[in-house]
């Protein structure tokens, strides 16, 4: 069977070890008989991502990556107030690479909202509260990372680099899914990447 291969570019220290927990995750739940290769993420700042040729050069260097299997790149960058950015780095990345598979993920607000809307799956860990029950509205709240710092209850302050990986191999996906249309596409995303040209050997 063809081996898929998944590359990707993020814009946080903590994303480069919590993306491919997820993407591995992912790929597992759609098909656990698939071979998928989750490449370690390259990092970029959003405000430099987004700058005129940046972009460019970056899905360059992780389509490069891909060695030609199938497969595809996933760009995976905070929404911040902009959802429509989207669209506009999907373009210009299929622009330079037109012969790779792209895939463009804004969670809303930040990365850690995805956390928020299947909070429950999260009690009692990571020092968690024990009753930990996901906010009324997880996409409007503006900060995620202070959110889950409030229901800490063991003392610690929450660390990206630390915690993002544990919890992204935690959190329930399929409550992820269901109350978050961002995560949602990228579960879509994923399973559009691995079927990207793949066929049995």
């Amino acid at each position: 069977m063809t081996e898929i291969c998944l590359a990707s570019i993020v814009e946080g220290h903590g994303e480069v070890d919590a993306v491919p927990t997820i993407l591995r995750r992912i790929c597992t739940a759609i098909d656990s008989t698939r071979v998928v290769a989750v490449l370690r993420p390259i990092r970029v700042r959003r405000g430099q991502i987004i700058k005129p040729g940046e972009v460019e050069r970056y899905v360059e260097l992780a389509a490069r990556r891909l060695g030609g299997r199938p497969g595809g790149v996933l760009v995976l960058l905070d929404a911040d107030d902009d959802c429509a950015a989207g669209n506009a780095l999907h373009r210009r990345a299929s622009d330079q690479r037109s012969d790779t598979e792209f895939a463009v993920v804004l969670p809303v607000r930040e990365f850690e909202s995805w956390f928020l809307v299947a909070a429950a799956s999260l009690a009692g860990h990571r020092g968690l509260r024990g009753d930990l029950q996901p906010p009324q509205r997880p996409d409007g709240v503006r900060d995620a990372k202070g959110w889950l710092q409030r229901n800490r209850i063991d003392g610690r302050a929450y660390s990206p680099t630390v915690d993002q990986p544990a919890l992204a191999a935690r959190f329930d996906l399929e409550q992820a899914r269901s109350g978050a249309p961002s995560f949602d596409k990228l579960w879509r995303d994923v399973e559009r990447l691995m079927s990207s040209g793949a066929v049995d050997a």
